[in-house]
């Protein structure tokens, strides 16, 4: 049995110790209970190590409003899709909200892309937890979908594309994002801050550390 280099994009993620950036998170994402359909390829769709059995499924309209955002970009392996992708869960307790992996080394999979020649097999997995959040995971869904198209690196088009097909949910609409902020924060020392230069105290709402107090109004020291 030979083992076969892979080459993943783990693109989508959310580090709990970085949860700040949970605050900054634009809105828009979808559920598995809504109207959702498979990629067409069917090979493997359903994963049988426990936990979800029935995987997930591309929103409709979101492959097409790929397609159409890609017209006249670099997305040589956007026309192989529905021959050579797959779609499976992520195991539970992952970090990462979402991967894509190309079974294929970087050096290999940027050589293709270069000659526009099919990538291989290419697996987009999903974090499960997404299962409770539809807008996320339509965000989350179409950021590893531009990678399994070609585009490899998180840039500016790559982001902007992503935003205009899937809208990331607010904070306050993402029960998803909602529930790890709550982790981060129950994660913490402290339940409170307290200022430093009058000794008023409040409770943690937020991840990042406030500029000021909110009674004496001086820069905040802990």
């Amino acid at each position: 049995m030979v083992d076969v280099p892979r080459f993943e994009l783990g693109a989508s993620s959310m580090p709990r110790k970085r949860a700040s950036r949970l605050r900054h998170t634009p809105s828009g994402p979808a559920t598995l209970g809504g109207h959702l359909r498979g990629t067409g390829g069917g090979r493997g769709m359903v994963r049988e190590e426990g936990g979800m059995s029935q995987a997930p499924a591309i929103p409709d309209g979101l492959l097409e409003a790929i397609r159409s955002e890609l017209e006249g970009e670099e997305a040589p392996f956007l026309e192989h899709l529905d021959e050579h992708l797959d779609l499976e869960w992520l195991p539970a307790g992952e970090a990462r909200l979402g991967m894509t992996r190309f079974e294929c080394g970087p050096n290999e999979i940027y050589r293709r892309r270069r000659l526009g020649v099919p990538p291989g097999p290419v697996t987009v997995a999903l974090n499960p937890i997404l299962a409770d959040d539809e807008d996320l995971l339509g965000h989350t869904l179409a950021h590893e979908l531009l990678h399994a198209a070609g585009l490899l690196d998180h840039d500016g088009l790559h982001a902007e594309i992503a935003r205009r097909v899937a809208p990331a949910p607010r904070l306050r609409d993402s029960p998803v994002l909602r529930r790890l902020r709550q982790e981060v924060l129950s994660g913490l020392p402290e339940g409170q801050w307290i200022c430093g230069g009058c000794g008023h105290s409040w409770e943690r709402r937020r991840v990042t550390r406030p500029a000021r107090c909110p009674k004496c109004a001086r820069p905040f020291e802990a």
